[in-house]
């Protein structure tokens, strides 16, 4: 887990490059007005539901783009502790509810805030943050440091070799308030939620086939072969074994030391 780059990370490549090339080529055309959602007009007024599967297609702005990749990148590391397959699965499953629960909050909150809450920002922070969740719960913290803002001890703040990461998704969050904030929380929800098994039966448990990330399905011819070159090398070992236990009673102990004696 400690291999640079995309190693043993392939998932990861395609989503932290799709994310950099979608929103440049929706910067390119002049598109970014299709991708944020408006609860008014967009869909109360002019029924755009379209624009809530691909409202995390991409991000608006640069610096969005620059702590959304950013953090993305770290993610590698759950890919590489859980497998290529489980981390697809993983994001298959959580798409939906990362793409309906946050319009959902939106327009809860809405009419509450006297409608100053009607925006979201484009982008796969939901989705980030879900993934944020299990890197907060998987990967274990490897040291730990302290920031010293003045000669006391006591104006110290303790960080760790994971704060960074923590930091890029604060100013993630933060980037376009109140919608990324609305975002974030819900995507980390739903990261929680899968991980104690709070949805359907089959959430945690679902795995993509193999063949969609390139993977070979094993039959039941591969494991059969598996199965006999196992026992093959088992009778091996306890053939070896059998036989220097055969020696060791021969010679008895001491062994060594009479066939000298009787030498002489």
């Amino acid at each position: 887990m400690l291999a640079s780059g995309f190693t043993a990370a392939t998932i990861s490549k395609w989503l932290f490059f799709g994310t950099i090339v979608s929103s440049i080529l929706v910067s390119i055309t002049d598109t970014k007005y299709l991708f944020h959602i408006q609860l008014v007009p967009h869909i109360w007024r002019y029924k755009q539901y379209w624009r809530l599967l691909i409202w995390q297609s991409c991000y608006n702005n640069s610096s969005e783009l620059l702590f959304g990749v950013m953090t993305l990148y770290h993610m590698r590391i759950l890919e590489r502790l859980w497998g290529s397959r489980k981390f697809a699965s993983f994001l298959v499953v959580i798409l939906p509810p990362t793409l309906l629960l946050p319009p959902v909050i939106l327009a809860l909150l809405r009419p509450i805030t006297y409608s100053t809450l009607n925006v979201l920002p484009s982008g796969p922070t939901p989705l980030i943050f879900a993934l944020l969740a299990q890197y907060h719960a998987t990967i274990p913290t490897v040291y730990k440091y302290r920031l010293l803002f003045s000669s006391s001890s006591t104006d110290a703040v303790t960080c760790s070799d994971k704060s960074l990461v923590y930091l890029l998704a604060a100013q993630l969050a933060l980037s376009s308030m109140p919608g990324s904030v609305i975002g974030a929380a819900a995507g980390w929800f739903v990261g929680i939620a899968w991980r104690r098994d709070l949805g359907p039966r089959t959430w945690t448990t679902w795995r993509v086939p193999t063949w969609i990330i390139g993977g070979k399905q094993r039959s039941g011819e591969d494991y059969d072969n598996l199965r006999r070159r196992l026992e093959g090398e088992g009778r091996g070992v306890g053939s070896a074994i059998d036989g220097n236990e055969g020696e060791i009673r021969q010679r008895g102990p001491g062994g060594g030391s009479q066939d000298y004696l009787r030498n002489d």
